[in-house]
């Protein structure tokens, strides 16, 4: 079994989202494969986040620029027919909420660490279901559910030996290709969002191919 990363750059374009079906279709071993963010948009989530948070309503504009980028890339990407009307509905569902967060920092000007961290996992949260999608015969795992940090000295540090007991559960049966949002987990006392920090999304990788013993991780 391999675990495969990709980052923003190799989902960031048509190209390099067709490229990485390519090579995820292309691997005769059972594969997990783990994207971060389309490239750039943890960044524009952060900078609009503070945009609404500081009470300037131009972060509308940042925020329809976050919607345009991910639903012109389901229309490109995913062929017409049930199946990206299916993911169109689960992306229109996600930038709906996200739009309600904005509007939310927006009109009591205030952004928590917590809401913070709520709002970056969406950049995650709609990669993956749109690679899912675009790979044949993918299925879907939330990270959320299997990676658990625990706060510590006042930030979330990785509860490793609960997580490696979560991943191993989710996968006792490992599909041909496994999709999941890398960066993104969950306090294992709260269940509020966190998540692993800049280079999460390789650190998931990581902790997926270290606790499922893989044969291969390539980053």
């Amino acid at each position: 079994m391999k675990v495969l990363k990709f980052g923003g750059t190799s989902v960031g374009s048509v190209n390099s989202m067709l490229s990485v079906k390519k090579i995820v279709e292309a691997v005769d071993d059972k594969v997990i494969v783990v994207v971060s963010a389309l490239g750039g948009i943890t960044d524009k989530l952060i900078h609009t986040s503070k945009m609404a948070a500081a009470g300037d309503a131009a972060y509308e504009k940042e925020m329809k620029e976050i919607v345009n980028r991910h639903i012109e890339m389901v229309y490109t990407v995913i062929p017409a027919g049930p199946a990206r009307e299916e993911l169109l509905d689960n992306v229109n569902g996600l930038l709906s909420e996200l739009k309600d967060i904005f509007q939310g920092i927006y009109l009591i000007h205030d952004l928590s660490p917590k809401t913070s961290a709520t709002i970056v996992s969406y950049g995650e949260r709609l990669s993956s279901i749109i690679v899912a999608t675009l790979i044949t015969g993918a299925k879907w795992f939330d990270s959320r559910s299997f990676i658990k940090t625990e706060r510590k000295h006042n930030k979330y540090i990785l509860d490793s030996e609960l997580t490696n007991c979560l991943v191993k559960e989710a996968f006792r049966e490992i599909p041909q290709v496994s999709l999941v949002p890398g960066f993104i987990a969950t306090d294992k006392e709260t269940g509020e969002i966190t998540n692993l920090g800049r280079g999460g999304s390789d650190y998931t990788a990581s902790i997926l191919a270290a606790a499922l013993d893989a044969d291969q991780l390539e980053i």
